[in-house]
């Protein structure tokens, strides 16, 4: 989103589904911290993401299973992979203020068939790759590294199952070990009768 959109946004982040994260629950497997970054109202916003995977509450569950219905398609598990929260400090009415909240990312999986052009989707990412980190980075500060390597952009929406190789909202950059951990539980969440059919607590981790 352009910076102006996403400084609008964030007053309104906790009406988008987030957990309200309290003193329950284990710390996040990862977390980035982006630089401020000013906002066109003279203001500045931090990023901070949290990463899971965690089961999905069971609002978050409800909603999958309405959205799979919508599409013809049933629910075989839903999984929480990570929180946004943004963080503005400015002014105003002329006096110092502060606003901000949380966006869960989560991905509902539904029993989608696999496409079949699975390949062209790789190879349409691979090649637009390096330009979506350049346009993540404008917005949200440096794009994600440990030691030199970028980090992996994580399609949330799978390829496999027919997401969009270069949506803005459908790559999230993640660690290599959290993404490891992704890539192992999503079959798991496609496949029938698994844990990510279960709800899980609506305050999964801590800060």
């Amino acid at each position: 989103m352009p910076r102006a959109v996403s400084a609008a946004a964030l007053l309104t982040l906790v009406g988008c589904g987030s957990a309200t994260v309290g003193t329950v629950g284990s710390p996040a497997s990862a977390k980035w911290v982006g630089p401020p970054i000013t906002t066109p109202d003279g203001g500045q916003l931090r990023t901070t993401i949290y990463y899971g995977p965690w089961q999905c509450s069971a609002a978050f569950m409800a909603r999958c299973e309405s959205k799979c219905a919508a599409q013809g398609h049933a629910l075989m598990g839903c999984m929480w992979l990570a929180d946004f929260r943004g963080d503005w400090q400015g002014r105003y009415l002329f006096l110092p203020a502060a606003a901000g909240g949380r966006l869960a990312i989560t991905h509902c999986c539904c029993d989608y068939p696999k496409v079949a052009d699975g390949e062209w989707r790789r190879t349409t990412w691979q090649n637009a790759r390096e330009g979506f980190r350049n346009k993540w980075s404008a917005e949200f500060g440096d794009w994600p590294k440990t030691g030199g390597e970028n980090w992996a952009g994580h399609h949330i929406f799978d390829l496999a199952h027919g997401g969009e190789p270069t949506a803005p909202g459908n790559v999230l950059p993640v660690p290599g070990a959290v993404h490891k951990t992704f890539n192992f539980e999503y079959p798991a969440c496609y496949a029938p009768g698994g844990k990510w059919l279960t709800p899980g607590p609506a305050r999964p981790y801590v800060d």
